[in-house]
């Protein structure tokens, strides 16, 4: 019996070492197999870098001006992105996921790019240059440009180019007119070379009024573009209205709605088309003293012939008109005797000689001949709504 119990408690003794070996089992894996595996282990790749792609390429030499600088991303957002043209910042947009970035302005000609692009990880650069003009556009003159002068509040501002354009509204964007006191205004272009700016009325008076030409990088025809900006300004002085009666024999001068003058005259004596003096709004353009006038069409011993010096005149028209100095005072305020000037008592000649302005406004009334809107600088001859048409835009504003 004591060799029976002995027995079964080596059997217990092993059923425990078994059952502590299955539990170890369980939990453990099979002994001698290593760790166990999780179950719910995942395994994940390393994400790709974003990649950028640059237009123009890197090294690209000769590109069409006038296209714009695109960077976008693929795999993440842009970061940054850094453009210089010649040295200077060039601006741009993001879409709404800065995954794309568009330059604002276009590429100029003959200029040199560099672009640098960060997304994440990448960074990309591309630098390039454009093509050489065909031609440049050039201003050649602006009218006003006199350095200290003011002008008066019918003065326009005219520009010569020094090209003919062909892509008109191109240009047309780029010319900027700004005044301290804003008023609407247009272009007109005359011609392709020509272009002139007026308000839709009289400028304020005493004010600053700014153009800007940004012609760097505009196309202005096949082969043609601009390569510089220009700034100019022109200061407005006092609103100087003459106001002529040709039937009533007199001029009434006004400086901002005061009357200064009262000037009894001599108008043209009608008696052809040329010695009559035009109606309409005509605008004081330059002076000189003495002036040599001499009779159009007619030679020495014709009938009507002259060529005389004249004092203290003021020129209002491309036809021969002025306001000028003249000792007939006999007529002046009487009769209507000259060859289509205004003439006036030598020392109130004198004293509007000095006292005008470029640009002053002179409304002539009495006459059976109208001012032709482009006489001289007859602009205000032409209605606002008329002059619009002739902007390649349809009118801007100042």
């Amino acid at each position: 019996m004591k060799v029976e119990t002995g027995w079964r408690k080596i059997v217990a003794g092993v059923a425990v070492a078994t059952a502590t070996a299955l539990t170890a089992s369980c939990s453990g894996g099979v002994p001698g197999a290593g760790p166990a595996a999780d179950d719910n282990a995942t395994t994940s790749a390393t994400p790709e870098a974003p990649t950028i792609a640059i237009t123009p390429q890197e090294g690209s030499t000769k590109v069409s001006p006038g296209k714009r600088v695109v960077v976008t991303a693929a795999g993440g957002a842009l970061d940054d992105v850094v453009a210089e043209g010649d040295g200077e910042p060039v601006d741009g947009k993001y879409n709404a996921d800065k995954t794309r970035w568009i330059s604002k302005t276009p590429l100029k000609p003959d200029a040199s790019y560099k672009i640098t692009a960060t997304s994440g990880v990448t960074t990309a650069a591309s630098t390039f240059t454009t093509q050489k003009p065909e031609r440049v556009l050039a201003i050649a003159d602006v009218t006003p440009n006199v350095k200290g002068e003011k002008v008066g509040v019918g003065m326009p501002i005219m520009v010569r180019f020094t090209q003919p354009v062909t892509y008109k509204a191109a240009v047309e964007r780029a010319l900027k007119v700004e005044s301290d006191k804003p008023a609407d205004g247009a272009w007109r272009w005359i011609d392709d070379t020509y272009a002139i700016y007026r308000p839709a009325k009289y400028w304020a008076a005493h004010q600053t009024v700014t153009f800007n030409a940004d012609l760097d990088g505009v196309k202005a025809g096949k082969g043609l573009w601009g390569m510089k900006n220009y700034d100019y300004s022109m200061k407005i002085g006092a609103k100087m209205i003459s106001k002529v009666s040709a039937d009533k024999h007199m001029m009434y001068v006004y400086r901002d709605g005061k009357r200064i003058q009262t000037m009894r005259i001599s108008a043209g004596m009608g008696t052809t088309r040329e010695y009559t003096t035009t109606s309409g709004v005509h605008l004081t353009m330059e002076r000189a003293s003495p002036v040599r006038m001499i009779s159009p069409g007619r030679k020495k011993g014709d009938p009507g012939y002259y060529d005389v010096m004249i004092d203290h005149a003021v020129r209002i028209s491309n036809s021969g008109e002025y306001v000028h100095a003249k000792n007939n005072v006999w007529a002046q305020g009487v009769r209507n005797v000259s060859h289509g000037c205004i003439n006036a008592r030598p020392d109130q000649a004198k004293w509007y000689f000095d006292t005008f302005q470029r640009g002053d406004v002179v409304e002539i009334t009495g006459t059976d001949r109208d001012l032709e809107w482009n006489n001289g600088w007859g602009f205000w001859q032409m209605s606002f709504k008329q002059w619009q048409k002739g902007s390649a835009l349809g009118g801007d504003k100042a």
